[in-house]
């Protein structure tokens, strides 16, 4: 967020929390892109606070997380001293969370796939109505097929990605019979290292597709720890989460820092995935 816009974002955060009874003093800001997570203290309680238009993707992650933690599903938790919803204050969408102190080494591949293993297996006692991983390949086609959206993508290029979303989003739906409610995104940021044991966090990218799509997000020797995982169709989900990424990097307005390395690096990573199918 831009610095006006954070200060709204930073004082939404403690009113939300402040508004509960809890002391927010002071506010440290522990990651700012399109939403802002923001540790308030003493209270000691973790704010994600989304711009105006996010307010249905926020309401949906609280829905998610409640009934994920009522399944035993190893996540981050709402605040227990809180209402588990969404507050709206100034525009901006609050939900109030634990707050987990990072802990111990990085999460070894074996202990991540254990920890993706019971995620998914309590994704499948839960019921909510979320989209399928191909709608989220049809909207990165539909920037790749935009040149008004993706004006210095050249010709071949995409081309190139066009073809690499639709074909590998086709073999990886193949077999409806292997999807399942997914995290969506549980790549090695998303995985928090606590005293509780890992708990993956940002469940608003929650969809539908086979668990080798999850997999794919995370380090490859993971998968090698994963009982069942076809290795095969995770290789082609790894190449399509490339051909995905790198197509949000040719959008006109992305603004990841970086932009212009990950433009070629991701077209690169793409081939190279593809070559190794």
């Amino acid at each position: 967020m831009e610095p006006a816009e954070l200060r709204r974002a930073v004082e939404a955060g403690r009113t939300a929390a402040s508004e509960q009874g809890l002391r927010a003093d002071e506010v440290v800001v522990v990651h700012n892109s399109d939403r802002v997570v923001l540790r308030l203290l003493p209270c000691d309680v973790l704010a994600r606070v989304a711009p105006p238009g996010h307010l249905s993707d926020s309401a949906f992650e609280v829905e998610v997380a409640h009934r994920l933690t009522d399944a035993g599903a190893p996540v981050g938790r709402l605040d227990p001293r809180t209402d588990p919803r969404v507050q709206v204050r100034d525009t901006f969408a609050v939900s109030l969370w634990t707050y987990y102190p990072p802990v111990g080494p990085e999460i070894a591949p074996a202990d991540y796939a254990d920890a993706l293993m019971r995620h998914h297996a309590a994704l499948r006692r839960i019921d909510v109505d979320a989209p399928h991983f191909s709608d989220r390949v049809a909207v990165a086609l539909t920037g790749v097929d935009d040149r008004e959206r993706s004006p210095e993508l050249s010709d071949s290029d995409r081309g190139f990605l066009r073809d690499a979303l639709s074909g590998l989003s086709a073999e990886i739906g193949a077999d409806p019979a292997r999807d399942q409610l997914l995290h969506g995104e549980p790549h090695p940021g998303n995985l928090l290292n606590t005293r509780q044991g890992p708990l993956f966090v940002d469940l608003a990218t929650c969809c539908r597709g086979p668990v080798e799509f999850d997999l794919a997000h995370g380090p490859e020797e993971a998968a090698e720890h994963y009982a069942g995982a076809d290795q095969a169709l995770t290789h082609r989900c790894r190449a399509l989460n490339w051909a995905l990424f790198t197509a949000w990097r040719w959008r006109r307005d992305d603004q990841m820092p970086d932009r212009e390395h990950w433009r070629a690096e991701g077209l690169d990573r793409v081939r190279a995935a593809l070559d190794r199918i």
